[in-house]
């Protein structure tokens, strides 16, 4: 028994007796030197009561207590404390590679698949001083065939779409970006970005919700790391697999041409909206010159991609990305800003 009373002006809780008998308890304070048992009581008592704070721990707590043992409670709220800081470790993203690296290997033992996931750590890839895709999956014994996995445990990434991207604005990670970049850097005919459910961007998980292909870019997979929930990762990853091994060069593919034809249309909608500007205001000239070469130069950019495309039949993974960043055009727009700044 114990008597338990509250200071309310010191904000204190008082315990002028305290008795435990309990195996677990008695066992884990046994093994610690006197001068640490009451440190470590101190804490113990916190991060319990933090658990019960936690509206999952308690209900789950309060649905099991008639149906679990003492032990097996006790080592499910160990489990738990360590999946919440988890979260608030500096160190995961590289704990969540490793989970997801473990996951793969050992659903591909069950499907009896000779594919392996590999951690890239950090090597660099194809591009120079380049680290995207922290996975790469070899498909069988083939070397050639590769699926690379970026994980992103990150709620500032946005999604980044082609037809809403400004090649002139300071260059930021997206998941397009990162799916190409992947791909590119990994030497991989499939690429696969996986975000946490907790640690994802709003929008992207009300479009995602589960799985999204993006034909010719790769999927975005919503995983749950707190309750070891990869099933989705698995569907992906089965689907990506069936890409990458039955993928065929054609003379023309619909889909990619499409991702170069929305961001021509985005410029002449752009270039239509800027001579109607010139027309209503000459003070913003200058301004309007400035967005008018931009669009430009963004066109002419995206029709040469397009009438290689037209000619090859295909674009390359480095060719997509380079595409997609459209570092070619923003030197020579500097140019171009120096002269109209003259004017």
């Amino acid at each position: 028994m114990t008597s338990i009373t509250l200071n309310q002006k010191q904000q204190r809780v008082e315990v002028k007796s305290l008795e435990i008998s309990n195996e677990i308890v008695f066992n884990y304070f046994d093994k610690l030197p006197v001068t640490e048992r009451e440190d470590q009581l101190f804490k113990a008592l916190y991060i319990g009561i933090l658990a019960l704070k936690e509206d999952r721990l308690s209900t789950f707590l309060s649905k099991t207590a008639n149906e679990l043992g003492t032990q097996l409670e006790s080592l499910k709220i160990i489990y738990d404390m360590k999946k919440e800081l988890f979260f608030k470790s500096a160190t995961m993203g590289v704990v969540a590679e490793n989970d997801i690296a473990a996951f793969l290997n050992n659903y591909f033992e069950k499907q009896a698949w000779t594919d392996r996931a590999q951690l890239t750590g950090n090597t660099s890839g194809s591009i120079p001083k380049n680290k995207t895709g922290d996975i790469v999956c070899s498909i069988g014994e083939r070397e050639d065939l590769r699926i690379v996995i970026e994980c992103k445990f990150d709620k500032s990434l946005k999604l980044g779409e082609i037809n809403s991207k400004d090649v002139f604005t300071k260059k930021s990670d997206t998941a397009w970006n990162q799916l190409i970049e992947s791909a590119a850097n990994r030497d991989a005919q499939v690429s696969i970005i996986v975000f946490d459910a907790e640690k994802v961007d709003p929008k992207i998980l009300s479009i995602v919700q589960n799985i999204k292909y993006i034909p010719e870019i790769g999927f975005i997979v919503i995983v749950k790391s707190l309750a070891g929930e990869y099933s989705n990762l698995a569907i992906a990853y089965s689907l990506a697999r069936d890409i990458a091994v039955n993928v065929k060069k054609i003379e023309l593919d619909k889909e990619l041409l499409a991702v170069i034809m929305n961001r021509v249309i985005k410029d002449l909608t752009d270039v239509i909206s800027i001579r109607s500007m010139v027309e209503d205001n000459i003070d913003n000239n200058r301004k309007i010159l400035k967005q008018l070469e931009k669009s430009t130069l963004s066109i002419e950019f995206s029709c040469e991609y397009l009438l290689n495309f037209l000619q090859e039949g295909t674009l390359s993974k480095q060719d997509l990305l380079a595409f997609y960043s459209g570092e070619k055009i923003k030197d020579k727009f500097k140019l171009l800003e120096k002269e109209i700044n003259e004017i």
